[in-house]
């Protein structure tokens, strides 16, 4: 699989050539809406076997083996040179395809409205197949224990057909947002902690569910040991039940790290208990906040790096978002929120206002400005084919078990391309 960022004057026919693929192939693997109309700057996934590679200054035949994880003599015979050859810059080279590594994916999935619309139900059909969980967000506790269900319609139906597991993700959510208060309760009442494992245990039965997922989020720091406890207690009953046991841990840096959002999330204690954590991995740049990048690659590996200090890879999925947001400036702390919108929609709005797309090499995110009708200037960040390979390169350089999406529905049709071309995806027997 190629990437190929496109430049000024570049046709969709002289790309195709370029790498001996088709116009049509690019378009289906990228699900063009205007392929005569391309963005300057646009990531597009390439679907050919292996990759094309085109000498840069400095390069070396065996500089460039070792960044593709293969050999100098390997890459000089299945190219026809010799090793001693002296590589002309902007020489192509073929790279052929690395052995593929096996990973978990997990993709929520937030029906709104009460409903699950059309768009939502052909997102997990059409996903499916690439994921070990579907994880319908999200079943809400209430104060006495209770569980109020999101709406489902056929999601386990999907689920069976494509050999995918169902995760039960249960929340301390009300409609004013996380509630630190139903946390607490839930965390220092018996009564209603044994009422809620009753009510999972049968609503997981029922509903052919593999994994309990707890997505309990801005508990009160003092309550951190009773969540810790609590975990206990659930994996104790869930594990004589036979479900899994996961958890959603918000992005620390350290077991010190303060704020509402971080201190009762416990990563050691987590790393011990639990089957694997969801580390969310996103939201620094995010719909109240001044425009960035959403998962900038170095905070993103910062986080994980401490993960591993707390708890073993195999037990890390990896948080990625499928989204962007677009920023009306100047930013004004409590002013208006930022827009989120997918990866093909950010697309799209680039090509609408014929601005083209911007690359941070740092953050490893696209970026761009444009004006709109009303003389507002914009920034946009999201996500695309470059950003997603670093993810995936993460991944698989740090051994992690996989990577869990937020969320089905936004269309990045390349993280599915891609995905597919580097990864066999777990699926549970």
């Amino acid at each position: 699989m190629q990437i190929h960022v496109v430049q000024s004057g570049e046709s969709l026919f002289a790309i195709a050539n370029l790498y001996n693929s088709t116009p049509q192939a690019i378009i289906d693997a990228n699900e063009l809406e205007a392929p005569g109309q391309l963005v300057v700057g646009q990531a597009l996934v390439i679907p050919i076997v292996g990759q094309f590679y085109f000498v840069q200054p400095g390069d070396s035949l065996y500089s460039i083996a070792q960044r593709f994880n293969t050999t100098a003599e390997q890459l000089a015979e299945i190219n026809g040179i010799s090793t001693d050859t002296i590589l002309q810059v902007g020489l192509r080279l073929y790279i052929p395809p690395q052995p593929k590594t096996t990973a978990t994916f997990n993709a929520y999935i937030e029906p709104t409205g009460g409903e699950v619309s059309p768009t939502l139900e052909g997102a997990a059909r059409m996903r499916s197949p690439l994921l070990t969980y579907l994880a319908p967000f999200s079943y809400r506790v209430q104060e006495d224990g209770s569980l109020e269900a999101p709406p489902l319609n056929n999601f386990r139906q999907i689920a069976e057909e494509n050999n995918t597991a169902l995760m039960l993700v249960v929340t301390n959510l009300t409609d004013e947002g996380f509630s630190a208060e139903l946390g607490r309760t839930i965390l220092t009442n018996e009564n209603v902690q044994n009422t809620l494992l009753d009510n999972i245990v049968t609503t997981a039965r029922e509903g052919g569910y593999r994994d309990v997922h707890f997505d309990f989020e801005f508990l009160p720091p003092e309550n951190r040991e009773d969540y810790n406890n609590f975990l206990r207690k659930a994996k104790q009953r869930l594990s004589q039940e036979g479900f899994l046991l996961s958890t959603a841990l918000a992005p620390k840096t350290s077991a010190e790290q303060e704020g509402a959002w971080y201190e009762a999330h416990d990563y050691a204690a987590h790393g011990e208990i639990v089957d694997f954590v969801v580390l969310m991995t996103y939201e620094w740049g995010y719909s109240g906040g001044p425009p960035m990048a959403v998962s900038p690659i170095g905070p993103v590996r910062e986080v994980v790096e401490y993960a591993l200090t707390e708890m073993p890879a195999e037990k890390i999925l990896l948080g990625q978002n499928l989204y962007g947001y677009d920023w009306t400036l100047p930013f004004v702390e409590g002013g208006e929120f930022a827009e989120a919108l997918s990866p093909q929609q950010a697309i799209q709005r680039a090509r609408e206002n014929n601005v083209a797309i911007q690359y941070d090499q740092e953050a490893q995110a696209p970026f761009y400005f444009y004006q709109d009708n009303e003389g507002n200037r914009h920034e946009v960040w999201f996500e695309d084919a470059r950003s997603i390979q670093a993810k995936f390169d993460l991944v698989k350089e740090l051994g992690l078990k996989g990577v869990s999406y937020w969320k089905l529905g936004l269309s990045f049709p390349q993280n599915w391309v891609l995905l597919n071309e580097q990864f066999n995806v777990e699926k549970l027997e």
